[in-house]
């Protein structure tokens, strides 16, 4: 690539950048942002610390963004997934959902229950998705986690407790 193609890619990254975090309400959210995508979308794996040490930063940073920073999720999807319809030009839309093995209980809504990627019962998530579709192209627009009523009934609040904003 040239030294101009580049810097034309690094220009629509940072346009495309602006508008997904334009709702993030202090600049060091977005920039932060910035960064926690740029590591997605480099080779390698996604979890903080590997990502951290391909961008040479420290990975707390992007953990932070990710965990605790103090910023509503829900209107970042929803641009994400207004321009993946506007790209994708949907002529179906397609709910599916997606069974997650579990060795353990201890994330949310975990549960023996059936799962089809697992073909059986097994102590699994299941996550339900929405999809923007065409024969040509596909894309995510939401998911949650599928919450069971042993994780909603009234004595489940500690369990609750646990369970990602967003989900259920």
């Amino acid at each position: 690539m040239r030294h101009e193609e580049i810097a034309a890619v690094r220009g629509e990254l940072e346009d495309f950048v602006a508008q997904i975090f334009a709702s993030l309400p202090r600049a060091e959210q977005r920039a932060k942002g910035s960064l926690y995508l740029r590591g997605l979308m480099l080779e390698g794996r996604k979890s903080m610390q590997p990502m951290g040490g391909r961008l040479g930063v420290g990975y707390q940073q992007l953990q932070q963004f990710v965990s605790s920073s103090p910023w509503a999720v829900e209107p970042v999807r929803c641009r994400l997934a207004a321009l993946a319809v506007d790209l994708v030009r949907p002529e179906a839309w397609v709910i599916d959902d997606t069974g997650f093995a579990k060795d353990g209980n201890s994330s949310p809504c975990v549960a023996r229950q059936y799962s089809g990627t697992l073909g059986k019962v097994g102590n699994c998530q299941i996550g339900v998705s929405v999809h923007a579709a065409t024969d040509a192209a596909s894309a995510p627009l939401d998911w949650r986690l599928f919450m069971l009523e042993s994780w909603d009934d009234t004595c489940g609040q500690r369990r609750r407790s646990r369970t990602p904003s967003g989900t259920g």
